[in-house]
């Protein structure tokens, strides 16, 4: 591991190796927290911004990768899960359930298997860009990539 990468973004690069994926992380020292800031900093589209949320479904969490430019519907995602009820989740259960903060949760590699559903909106994108680990560190892939490498289905997420 290099002195100057993060150890979370650095398991983000193992992860992404594992699954033969080659990524390119790129730290943003004023932050990527949310989409806007990340878009800004990147130079692209809010559209191009994968927002990881983290869910509970009738007690099971979740993750739901939305585009940058869309809110998610809360019971489109309870339906998708096979569930009634989706509540938020704080910030320890994020970093508990994923390995990471919010705001700097990627498509894999987290501490426990969640099921993933993912907006098709992000699919109109050449490249999209997540979170690394961090709220500074962001990577580029393509969207058909994103979702074989988080095991997502596509499904409409958007409010």
């Amino acid at each position: 591991m290099s002195a100057d990468v993060h150890p979370n973004v650095q398991r983000v690069i193992d992860a992404a190796s594992g699954l033969g994926l080659d990524i390119s992380p790129q730290r943003f020292p004023d932050g990527t927290k949310t989409a806007a800031d990340a878009a800004a900093a990147i130079g692209v589209h809010v559209g191009q911004i994968v927002k990881s949320l983290i869910f509970s479904v009738d007690g099971r969490l979740v993750v739901a990768y939305v585009s940058g430019k869309n809110q998610l519907d809360e019971s489109k995602l309870a339906m998708a899960a096979g569930g009634t009820a989706c509540e938020r989740v704080d910030a320890d259960t994020v970093r508990t359930a994923t390995g990471y903060p919010i705001g700097g949760v990627p498509p894999f590699g987290h501490a426990t298997d969640l099921a993933t559903f993912v907006d098709p909106d992000l699919l109109a994108y050449e490249e999209v860009w997540a979170a690394a680990g961090t709220w500074h560190d962001v990577f580029g892939i393509a969207p058909k990539r994103l979702v074989e490498a988080s095991g997502g289905s596509v499904v409409d997420l958007k409010r």
